[in-house]
């Protein structure tokens, strides 16, 4: 924002005019009124008259000449007094004038203009209360958009909620109708129900699914740290998911440093961040052929937690929503991938309640996220 100075009106600048003359003719007349009285003071004190004659003699060049008169140094006195008394009269005006163009930026921010900002530059007090008002009016707009950011979220929330859930509702109760009403075949009963199951089964992952991530966004959420063998749990971890990676042709790739690295953690929650990871890889992660299980320990203070895959690449403008709720990547929202859009708004969510970060980059080669915890998030809350 380009600063300036407070550009006067005409009207302002005549006011000042008028000012300037209105003061200069009230100096006049009061110095006229101290000359008299000084005069008449002289006329009135004999000894007053000797002194000022005293001093004038003492006071000259060589040659007899006075070096001042008394009435040269009365007028120049009065004459520095006058221009300062001008100076305050026109500066007290001027401020005047500037808090008056400061009150009327202010009207119009109030009545919404609120892009606008004031941009005067001041040499007074009153810029530093231009400054707090430019503050108070972007701490007020920033408020304002997470609000709506807020109202928006809510509304994505019910229609992205409302859709997954009527997509298999719909298909239940359709199939359920076929059977209900006999029109079903002998031989696709079986499927029906086959169906109608595997739909319910939806549902209730994707109520699990948000009841986990509004109870993880709760502030009255805690974790229960234990001491944690990483390698030992990356094994596990790997171990549940061994038949589905080897139907998609999918190893996995476990590593330590060092081996026996240990953290402190919520065990179960911080399995859950696996499971979302690696399920994200199975589902997302067309042509992966390795899912690399990576921890590291960083500076004697953290540890870094790799999930990787060498599936196809996430779009980069998909990688800065990649974690926000119901996102996903594929550009409808079918449900054939069976994904409920909160796994990785979970993740996020337990890797805060860790102290922790987690990121996401990926590259024609590989897909990694990326999470770094502090070795006990108990002493991170406590800096914090």
């Amino acid at each position: 924002m380009k600063k300036e100075r407070v550009k006067l009106t005409g009207a302002e600048k005549s006011e000042l005019f008028a000012e300037a003359v209105v003061t200069i003719v009230l100096l006049l007349l009061l110095n006229l009124s101290i000359i008299i009285l000084i005069h008449l003071a002289i006329l009135q004190d004999e000894n007053l008259v000797n002194g000022i004659y005293f001093l004038k003699k003492t006071m000259s060049f060589v040659g007899g000449k006075d070096f001042w008169s008394w009435q040269n140094v009365v007028i120049i006195i009065m004459a520095i007094g006058d221009l300062i008394v001008l100076y305050w009269r026109l500066i007290r005006r001027y401020h005047q004038m500037q808090l008056r163009h400061v009150i009327s930026e202010l009207h119009y921010i109030a009545n919404g203009h609120f892009d606008h900002r004031i941009s005067f530059v001041v040499r007074t007090d009153l810029q530093r209360v231009i400054d707090s008002i430019n503050s108070l009016v972007d701490s007020t707009v920033n408020s304002i958009n997470e609000e709506r950011a807020i109202e928006k979220s809510k509304d994505e929330l019910i229609t992205n909620v409302s859709h997954d859930i009527r997509t298999p509702l719909t298909s239940i109760i359709g199939y359920l109708g076929l059977l209900k009403s006999g029109a079903a075949l002998p031989e696709d009963t079986q499927k029906y129900v086959d169906i109608a199951y595997t739909k319910a089964e939806q549902m209730k992952s994707l109520a699990n699914d948000l009841l986990e991530y509004t109870t993880l966004k709760s502030t009255n959420t805690t974790l229960n740290l234990s001491a944690l063998h990483i390698y030992s749990m990356l094994e596990q971890v790997a171990a549940g998911f061994e038949l589905e990676a080897e139907k998609k042709g999918i190893s996995f790739e476990i590593q330590a440093r060092p081996q026996d690295l240990t953290i402190k953690a919520d065990p179960e929650k911080l399995v859950r961040v696996y499971n979302n990871l690696i399920t994200n890889a199975l589902k997302y992660g067309t042509g992966a052929t390795t899912i690399k299980l990576v921890a590291n320990l960083v500076n004697n203070q953290q540890v870094e937690l790799r999930v990787e895959n060498n599936g196809a690449k996430i779009p980069e403008e998909s990688l800065k929503k990649i974690f926000e709720r119901f996102y996903r990547v594929e550009t409808s929202r079918n449900t054939k991938t069976g994904g409920t859009g909160l796994g990785l708004s979970i993740t996020k969510s337990v890797v805060d309640l860790h102290h922790g970060t987690i990121t996401c980059v990926s590259d024609d080669n590989w897909t990694s996220f990326i999470i770094r915890l502090p070795l006990d998030p108990s002493k991170a809350s406590v800096k914090q």
